[in-house]
């Protein structure tokens, strides 16, 4: 899969350096084109140039920026990313009196939805956003034992939502499918959630009882993405 990459800190970096690993053709692109250039080169990437360039590369384009700047950038740009399937990895978050925050509205106000209004023949996806970027520096995401790394993403379109699917999948971990673009604020609380957990100390994984646990769950239901 040939896949741009619209920043280079450190998420992009993560990323893309997973899924050079993976064998999928990476081109990195940024405001400093010379940045982009040498983040490129030190992942074994394609090359690097500027952020039209990246938009332009492949059928999927990994959005790797502060939250804040995610419109910003991807407006002038929208004419680039029609018909791709635009990757937003981004977490509206701030710090605040007693953890971090949402800087959002919540579910109707996610940065995705406000991608999909700002570039609206791109197909837009919320994936990755969960962990952090280290975890993607891992050959193989996992939990003890073992168990490969879950994945979950938001997308309305079928296109959209079988290309992170494969990716996930190429990455060794398990695709979880949340739903449509309205979902995708679920996910930007529940990462903010999980940092907020992990900061104090906590495990946020203990929080979430398995499947197997459920009422009315039986051997049998276990199967499929989880």
């Amino acid at each position: 899969m040939r896949i741009g990459i619209l920043g280079t800190g450190a998420m992009a970096a993560a990323l893309g350096g997973a899924w050079v690993r993976a064998g999928h053709e990476v081109l990195v692109g940024g405001r400093d084109p010379e940045a982009a250039r040498q983040l490129a080169a030190g992942m074994g990437a394609s090359e690097g140039g500027d952020l039209a360039q990246a938009a332009r590369f492949g059928e999927a384009v990994l959005l790797a920026v502060p939250a804040d700047a995610a419109v910003p950038v991807v407006g002038p740009l929208a004419a680039d990313l029609a018909g791709r399937t635009l990757l937003d990895c981004t977490v509206p978050m701030a710090p605040g009196a007693g953890g971090p925050h949402l800087t959002t509205a919540g579910t109707a106000d996610s940065v995705a939805a406000r991608l999909a209004a700002t570039a609206p023949a791109a197909r837009v996806a919320k994936a990755f956003g969960i962990c952090h970027e280290s975890i993607w520096t891992l050959s193989r995401p996992a939990f003890e034992g073992g168990a490969p790394l879950g994945v979950p993403y938001c997308a309305d379109d079928p296109a959209a939502a079988a290309l992170v699917a494969d990716l996930v999948v190429s990455m060794d971990c398990v695709p979880v499918h949340c739903g449509g673009l309205d979902r995708a604020g679920l996910l930007e609380a529940t990462a903010v959630f999980a940092i907020g957990v992990w900061w104090s100390g906590g495990e946020a994984r203990r929080v979430f009882p398995s499947p197997a646990l459920a009422p009315g769950v039986t051997d049998d239901d276990e199967g499929g993405d989880r």
